[in-house]
Formats: structure tokens, C-alpha cells, sequence
């Protein structure tokens, strides 16, 4: 490749999605890694897109509602470039509801979904059905919204380093050089530079633990219950997940914890009740000091950028994350919220 337009540093979730990006827009891209792809959270098993409730709105659920709109045809694109199935869907999300007062707040969030997610997906509140792929409702009714996608983790990050290489994109693993612009994708380990760089902490990592059972549920909407999300995939697997450790001594060790989101898991799916283990997970998540993405200029840094922070929403943010970062830096336009800028974590 001839000298790079860019350079994206980290091959998690943002970084391929930027650097896909950028080389579907023409731009001549490296991508530099120098683990593996999805070494770090990108690598997990869960792949939970879903949103924000529909009320309080504000810049992030904004951009996470742009986001998850623009993902069935991003990830469309990134498969039909590659050649490979990232194992999305927009298949939905049922919750339980267990009270009287659980029912009156989500049917008043039925009604705010009406006009912020803008006639383009629903939430709603339904009967329970008995199914067993159903969490259970001790009053019998349910949330269903249809905004709630999934895709399986692996095989998008090997989708989406199979389409930059097809659009004249260089994947590195190793070290190299950087030329052009750099956007630092880097998870944790950015963070961690960050934090030090700028004399003060603008983000952390969250360890979470996550379990992955053989059961074929591909068609089935996700669930989330009692904080767990439950995600069948579509090669024949369902995900749980997951913890969220702020201490910890193993960072990708598995542990108790993990038992504990399987017994509760079966216990609200019956289904899942026989299902074998396929695998556990564990790693770490970063985390911005603001809770949202932390996307734009690395400051002091003339030519250096951050895209970091996705903690539990990255893959649902990705596709938007990439538009703006590219946007931003390519193409001059600045359309980073406010909330999001590293400076919002000072």
C-alpha cells in the first residue's frame, strides 16, 4: 500500500468499524493491531444490541437510536463485501414486567417510543404466552420492542476485517507504522494512556463474565431479565451475560460469578434449562469517566484521535461511532455530541 490516509490503531468493535468505514468511502486505511482481532471485549460472546429506554432522551440515546437504525445495512454491507455472515439480526427483545406499577411505566415508555424512536421500531407491552422461550411474568405480561438486534461478535470482527482487506485496506498484526492521522481504538490500554497523558482518570476498566450455551434458538427475539441478557445466536448458541466487576484478581478468569448468571439464566428460561455449555468468557470493558463513548480529538495531541469507551453498548454504537470518526476526521466535519468529547471526562 502506498502511504495511508489514515491509520486506526486497535482491531476491537470501533476500530474495525472506522477503518471499514473509511475504506468503503475510498480512503487508503491501516489498521494496526498488535494482539489479535477482539482481543480485548470485542472478542466476548454476547453481542446484545439493544437500546436505551424511551424516555429522558438525550444525546446518547439519540446517537445510540441513529445507530441501531443504521446497523441492518451496515452489517448487510460489511457481509456482502466479505463474503461472510456477522450473525445479525434484528429479531427484537422481550422483558418480563412483575407489577402493576412496572406495567404503567413501560406503557408510558410505549407512548414516548412512539415519537423518539420516530415510527421505526416499537415498544410495547404484550401477553405472556407460556412459550417456552419466554421469560417468565408473574402477572403475565411482557415489554416487546423490535429496535433490539444481536450479532455474533467473532465472526463480525472476522466479516469486518475480511471487507477492508477487499476494499484495498491494510489489517496489520504486529507492530508497524503509523502514517496520517491516527485514531486510537485501543480499549483499555487507551484508557489507560489517556489517564496518564492527561494527568487524571478518564475512564476504567469493568471486568464481565458471560457464559455461552449449545441451544437453537436463532429466530427468537433476545431477553433481558434480572439485568441478564440472553442471546440466541445465529450458529446454534445462546449467550448470558454478564457481570460487571470493578474489582477483580483474574482479569479473564472465570469464576462464581459466572455459575450465578447460568442458575439464573435457567431459572428464568426453561428452555435453557438442559442446555449444554459451550464455553465462558471473561474480560475487561472500558469505560469512560462519562458513561458514553469518548470520540474525537486526543487533546494535545495534533493529529491524534480517540474512539474508545463503548462500555456494554460498543457493538450497537459502531456503526455510528465509524460515520462520525470518519466524518471527523477525513472529511473535516465535526458532529461529535458534546457529551462524548474526551474533554466531557476531565
Amino acid at each position: 500500500m502506498t502511504r495511508p490516509d489514515l491509520t486506526i490503531r486497535g482491531a476491537g468493535i470501533f476500530g474495525l468499524s472506522i477503518a471499514w468505514e473509511a475504506a468503503r468511502r475510498g480512503a487508503r486505511v491501516r489498521l494496526i493491531e498488535t494482539s489479535r482481532i477482539g482481543a480485548g471485549s470485542s472478542g466476548g460472546i454476547v453481542g446484545a444490541l439493544a437500546p436505551h429506554v424511551p424516555e429522558n432522551w438525550n444525546d446518547k440515546k439519540a446517537f445510540q437510536l441513529d445507530s441501531l437504525l443504521m446497523a441492518e445495512a451496515f452489517w448487510a454491507e460489511v457481509a456482502a463485501v466479505s463474503g461472510l455472515p456477522t450473525g445479525y439480526a434484528r429479531s427484537g427483545r422481550l422483558q418480563p414486567l412483575d407489577t402493576p406499577e412496572a406495567v404503567a411505566r413501560a406503557q408510558d415508555r410505549a407512548a414516548e417510543a412512539q415519537v423518539l424512536w420516530q415510527g421505526r421500531a416499537i415498544w410495547q407491552v404484550v401477553p405472556a404466552t407460556g412459550a417456552p422461550w419466554e421469560p417468565a411474568s408473574p402477572i403475565g405480561l411482557l415489554i416487546h420492542d423490535s429496535l433490539s438486534a444481536r450479532l455474533h461478535p467473532r465472526l463480525a470482527a472476522a466479516a469486518l476485517v475480511a471487507a477492508i482487506r477487499a476494499r484495498g485496506g491494510e489489517v496489520v498484526l504486529g507492530e508497524a507504522e503509523s502514517a496520517g492521522p491516527v485514531i486510537w481504538a485501543t480499549g483499555l490500554a487507551g484508557l489507560m494512556a489517556l489517564n496518564a497523558d492527561l494527568g487524571r482518570k478518564v475512564g476504567a476498566g469493568v471486568k464481565g463474565q458471560a457464559v455461552l450455551l449449545a441451544h437453537d434458538a436463532r429466530a427468537a427475539p433476545q431477553m433481558q431479565v434480572d439485568g441478564l441478557h440472553i442471546v440466541p445466536h445465529a450458529d446454534g448458541t445462546v449467550a448470558i451475560g454478564s457481570t460487571s466487576e470493578n474489582q477483580w484478581d483474574d482479569p479473564t478468569g472465570v469464576d462464581a460469578q459466572c455459575d450465578a448468571l447460568l442458575v439464573r439464566a435457567r431459572a428464568a428460561v426453561p428452555a435453557l434449562q438442559d442446555a449444554p455449555e459451550v464455553e465462558r468468557w471473561a474480560g475487561i470493558r472500558p469505560r469512560a469517566r462519562s458513561r458514553a463513548p469518548m470520540l474525537g480529538a486526543w487533546p494535545g495531541r495534533p493529529g491524534a484521535f480517540v474512539a474508545n469507551g463503548g462500555f456494554k453498548i460498543g457493538f450497537g454504537m459502531a456503526p455510528k461511532v465509524a460515520q462520525v470518526m470518519v466524518d471527523l476526521v477525513l472529511e473535516g466535519q465535526d458532529r461529535v455530541p458534546d457529551g462524548f468529547r474526551v474533554e466531557a471526562s476531565l
